[in-house]
C-alpha cells in the first residue's frame, strides 16, 4: 500500500518559504476567516457558506419570511447562493405578477437586502494584537524577495488590507488615486512596482469598491457593499467584465509563469470559473505547482480532488490523507528528518480530539499561518504557543518539492 510521509514534503516546503527566491503566491478563500474565532467566542469571525446563509435568512425574517420560506422549500440545495439565484431569477422573469407574495420589484428589493445583509456580515475588524492575518503577513515582509508574493483572495472582508497596514507592509491591489482611487488594468497586468510591494488581488471585489458616475469601478474608503461579486449563478458573467477580467488575467500569467507556486487555503474549490482556470495553467504549464492545504478529509474535497488526481503539479493536503503525483494515500510519518524536528512537526501533525487519531493539521488557516511565519526560524527548542482556537529548498522546482513516495 502506498502512504505519503508528511515530513519529506513538509522539510522540503518550509526550505522554499524560509528563503525569497520563489515566485510564491497565496490563494486565500473563505474558510480561512471562518476558521478564526475571536477570544472568549465559540462564533467564527466571519461565517462560511452554512453560517452566512443562516445569518442572512434570519436577519431578513421579519421582512421576507414568507417568500424566504418559499424559495428555500423549493431548492434541492438552499445556501446563500442558491437562494440569491433564485430571487434575482424572479425578479427578473415576473414583472407586475406575484409569487410567493412579491412581484418582480419586491424580489429585486429582496436580492439588495440579500446583499446588503451579506456586506454587513463580512465587514468586520481584524482584532488587535497576533492573528494568522498578521502571521502571513510578517512572513512576507520578514525576507528579501526576488518576487513580490501576490495574495489572491474571493473573500470580500478588508482583514488582509488591515493586517498589512497595522504592520506597515506596502501593498497594491489594483486601484491608483487618492480622492477617488481608480482600478489601472496596465499596473495589474505588470510587474513594475518593486517586489517588496505584495500584490492584493480582490477576484470577486471587495468592501469599498464602488461604480462611480460614469460605471467605472473606484474605491471609495467605506465598508458598504455595493460592488461584489455575489454568489449567486450569474458569478462566470461578471467575472468577465472590468476590473474582475483583469484580475482573473493576472492570475492566469501566474500560474502560467515557469516555476510558481501557489499555495490554497481555505478555498473549497466549488468555483467553477477559478478551477478551470487553475486545472488549465497546469496543464499548459508543467513547472508551475500548486498545494492545496483543505480543512476535510480527502472524501470530502471532491472538487479539488478532482483536479489532482489528473494534474500531477497539483499537490491535495487533507487531515487524513494526500493526493500527491495524481496517488491518493494515507499519511504515515516517519523518523524525524533531523534531532530538533520534533517541535516543527508539531505544527503540522497533532491529534484529532473527537477521533483521538493522528491527522495533518496544515487545513487549517491558523495552522498554516503559524507554519509559515515559523519558517524563517533555524530551530524550535519549544513547541509553537497555542493557536486562537475554541475548543496551529532554494529555487526548488516542482519535482523537488515532491519526493518520491515513502
Amino acid at each position: 500500500m502506498s502512504v505519503h510521509n508528511p515530513d519529506q514534503y513538509m522539510v522540503s516546503l518550509r526550505q522554499v518559504i524560509a528563503q525569497g527566491r520563489k515566485r510564491i503566491g497565496l490563494l486565500i478563500g473563505a474558510g480561512a476567516p471562518a476558521g478564526i474565532f475571536p477570544l472568549g467566542s465559540s462564533y467564527p469571525l466571519i461565517p462560511a457558506v452554512a453560517g452566512l446563509t443562516t445569518m442572512v435568512i434570519d436577519a431578513l425574517k421579519k421582512d421576507y419570511e414568507k417568500p424566504l420560506a418559499a424559495v428555500v422549500a423549493e431548492l434541492d440545495n438552499p445556501n446563500i447562493e442558491t437562494i440569491l439565484s433564485r430571487v434575482r431569477t424572479l425578479g427578473s422573469v415576473l414583472g407586475k405578477t406575484e409569487i410567493h407574495g412579491l412581484d418582480g420589484a419586491g424580489f429585486k428589493k429582496l436580492s439588495e437586502s440579500i446583499c446588503d445583509q451579506i456586506g454587513q456580515i463580512v465587514n468586520k475588524p481584524l482584532h488587535e494584537g497576533p492573528s494568522p492575518y498578521t502571521e502571513f503577513v510578517s512572513w512576507i515582509s520578514g525576507t528579501p524577495r526576488e518576487h513580490a508574493v501576490e495574495v489572491f483572495t474571493t473573500n470580500y472582508d478588508l482583514l488582509f488590507e488591515q493586517a498589512f497596514e497595522r504592520l506597515r507592509v506596502p501593498f497594491f491591489d489594483g486601484f491608483s488615486g487618492s480622492s477617488e482611487p481608480f482600478f489601472d488594468p496596465s499596473t495589474v497586468a505588470g510587474n513594475d512596482l518593486p517586489a517588496r510591494w505584495t500584490r492584493l488581488w480582490k477576484l470577486h471585489g471587495s468592501l469599498g469598491w464602488s461604480a462611480n458616475a460614469r460605471g467605472e469601478v473606484v474605491r471609495t474608503g467605506n465598508a458598504k457593499a455595493t460592488h461584489l461579486v455575489f454568489p449567486e449563478h450569474l458569478k462566470y458573467d461578471q467575472t468577465q467584465k472590468a476590473p474582475y477580467a483583469a484580475l482573473f488575467d493576472r492570475l492566469r500569467a501566474f500560474l502560467m509563469t515557469p516555476d510558481t507556486l501557489l499555495i490554497a487555503t481555505g478555498f473549497s474549490f466549488a468555483d467553477a470559473h477559478i478551477s478551470a482556470r487553475i486545472d488549465e495553467c497546469l496543464a499548459a504549464n508543467p513547472s508551475a505547482s500548486v498545494f492545496a492545504f483543505q480543512f476535510k478529509p480527502l472524501e470530502e474535497e471532491v472538487y479539488a480532488a478532482e483536479i489532482a488526481a489528473r494534474r500531477a503539479n497539483m499537490s491535495l493536503y487533507c487531515p487524513d490523507k494526500a493526493v500527491i503525483n495524481g496517488i491518493a494515500a494515507p499519511w504515515v510519518p516517519g523518523d524525524l528528518p533531523t534531532r530538533d524536528w520534533g517541535a516543527i512537526r508539531a505544527t503540522y501533525w497533532g491529534t484529532d480530539l473527537s477521533t483521538n487519531t493522528k491527522q495533518f493539521e496544515l487545513g487549517r488557516f491558523d495552522r498554516l499561518a503559524r507554519f509559515f511565519a515559523s519558517s524563517r526560524a533555524s530551530q524550535q527548542h519549544q513547541p509553537p504557543p497555542p493557536l486562537s482556537d475554541p475548543g496551529a529548498v532554494l529555487g526548488a522546482s516542482a519535482d523537488a518539492l515532491q519526493p518520491p513516495i515513502a
